[in-house]
């Protein structure tokens, strides 16, 4: 029996005559394809990134929105305001165009931490970069409240109540109770908390002012003190005569004299208010609590808030004999030690009345010739 022939081995295949190659080409172009669509994303992206920073750069630097009214737009920022408040009060004020880039600039700058409250004015096409330097450095708009020397209480609440930049109520204080100065308020301040401010910055000089005083003054409290001082500053309106007349004061205390002041008079008249006229001969005799030509001593609270200068001036008055003084004529006085100088003094004063428009109702002599 005859064996079958065993199949013969299948000699290998030889590849076509340049297929590897093509195959290599096809995934060498493949990845040169993947690289170019690579980096033409990533130069697309590039190109968008310099793009927009470009312009975040512009929006920082460049020209803002033009003001809507005027030459200025007002923004107030809120006290205790997150960044993301701020940006979007700017925005919304219209002197920014973008409260997304004006927050990575804060970012970026370091300003975020810094940013201060208050109300700002900026400038019509103020560049955020303005902007963004004036609220990290508090450049806020700065409102001032002056309170002039020698008014009464009554006359401070009108100023208060007159600002169109405080808010709130406040009750009348004392009278004396302020000190007269210039005063930085901000807008939406509490009218309480500035009159607070007020009282606060009275009781602190005084405080200092009574710890130096000089010894052996005719009076026994502050509260004393803030009365005479209120008597002299509403006798003169020269810084210079403010010792002299406290001296006067002070002298006839000493003394026993009765103080014998004009402004007094008028306190008890109308609390202070101008008369717009002399003083009457009857209201000269009307008894008073206030009237020191008719009471000793000193009348029973101040008739103003006095000054630093008159407040210093009582508590360490120079030293004089003088017991009298009366109009010079020229806006100040003239001072004397005794009767006899003081009434020449006052026929002086009479003459330079005479020779003046005045008026025709009988008016109390300006310092009577009276002990």
């Amino acid at each position: 029996m005859s064996k079958k022939a065993s199949p013969s081995r299948r000699a290998p295949r030889t590849p076509a005559k340049g297929r590897g190659k093509s195959s290599r080409r096809e995934t060498a172009s493949a990845g040169r394809r993947l690289t170019r669509a690579l980096l033409g994303a990533v130069t697309t992206l590039v190109v968008i990134g310099v793009i927009a920073l470009l312009g975040a750069v512009f929006v920082y630097n460049g020209p803002g929105p033009a003001a809507t009214a005027g030459d200025k737009t007002t923004v107030i920022l809120r006290k205790g305001a997150s960044l993301p408040e701020i940006a979007a009060s700017l925005e919304r004020g219209g002197v920014i165009r973008s409260s997304s880039v004006f927050m990575t600039a804060a970012k970026v700058t370091g300003a975020a931490r810094t940013l201060k409250a208050g109300e700002y004015e900026f400038k019509s096409r103020a560049s955020m970069a303005q902007i963004l330097d004036a609220i990290r450095h508090g450049r806020i708009v700065r409102h001032w409240i002056t309170i002039p020397e020698g008014r009464t209480s009554d006359m401070v609440m009108d100023i208060l109540n007159a600002s169109d930049v405080l808010t709130g109520s406040a009750a009348t204080p004392p009278e004396g109770a302020i000190l007269p100065e210039t005063y930085e308020v901000q807008r939406g301040e509490d009218r309480a908390a500035v009159l607070q401010r007020m009282m606060d910055d009275r009781d602190q000089l005084l405080n200092a002012l009574w710890a130096e005083r000089q010894p052996g003054l005719p009076f026994q409290t502050k509260e004393e003190a803030v009365t005479l001082a209120s008597i002299v500053e509403k006798e003169t309106g020269l810084a210079a005569e403010r010792p002299k007349v406290a001296a006067v004061f002070v002298n006839r205390l000493r003394t026993g004299m009765r103080l014998g002041s004009d402004p007094t008079i008028i306190y008890g008249i109308s609390r202070g208010r101008p008369l717009g006229r002399g003083i009457r001969l009857s209201e000269l005799q009307r008894p008073t609590p206030y009237n020191t030509y008719l009471i000793d001593g000193l009348p029973p609270t101040p008739i103003a808030n006095p000054g630093r200068a008159a407040l210093a001036a009582v508590l360490n008055p120079p030293k004089s004999g003088d017991l009298y003084f009366v109009a010079d004529g020229t806006g100040g006085h003239v001072f004397a030690s005794t009767l006899e100088q003081h009434n020449a003094n006052v026929a002086k004063w009479r003459q330079i009345e005479r020779q003046r428009a005045g008026d025709p109702a009988p008016v109390a002599p300006a310092k009577p010739a009276r002990n």
